[in-house]
């Protein structure tokens, strides 16, 4: 029996929430045919401590507000080496780097069905445009900190009258 539609789409959110903030890596298998426990696994990897820690907090807030679950379980959060959110009928493994090379979990589910989690795809118009509106913060933010100020109204690329 495949994974409920309920955890698919509760792992969907979480995979969202964890590319919100740049996890790597991220993928869900359906485990119900060897697990009578749950039905997914899904997996994210973080680069350090800090981003592992920011990836499993982020999953936990998404996942509360859009769907009220808050996990029945919180492990390694002490680490941040292997961040485990169990919420009953899926769980949730956040990975530093090189832990998740080292256990290589997806070799022991390789045989169990992988989850389309519809992420968008790197590079796409989402991601350009997220990125665009990353770029025009840093820039506005930049000039408010060295005292410059650019009116947007102002043509910035006519020629400014000198005096004489």
């Amino acid at each position: 029996m495949p994974a409920v539609q309920d955890s698919i789409e509760c792992a969907r959110i979480a995979a969202l929430a964890a590319d919100k903030v740049k996890a790597e890596d991220i993928v869900a298998f359906d485990v119900t045919e060897p697990l009578a426990i749950t039905d997914i696994f899904l997996l994210a990897t973080g680069n350090n401590e800090r981003q592992v820690l920011a990836i499993a907090e982020e999953i936990e807030k998404e996942l509360h507000i859009q769907r009220q679950r808050d996990a029945r379980t919180r492990e390694g959060l002490e680490d941040a080496q292997w961040v485990l959110l169990d919420y009953g009928d899926f769980v949730i493994h956040v990975m530093h780097k090189d832990a998740r090379e080292h256990y290589s979990l997806e070799r022991l589910w390789s045989d169990c069905p992988k989850i389309d989690l519809q992420l968008p795809e790197a590079g796409s118009p989402s991601d350009a445009a997220e990125n665009a509106e990353n770029a025009a913060k840093a820039e506005n933010r930049e000039s408010r900190e060295s005292g410059s100020t650019v009116d947007s109204s102002e043509d910035v690329t006519a020629p400014v009258p000198q005096e004489r």
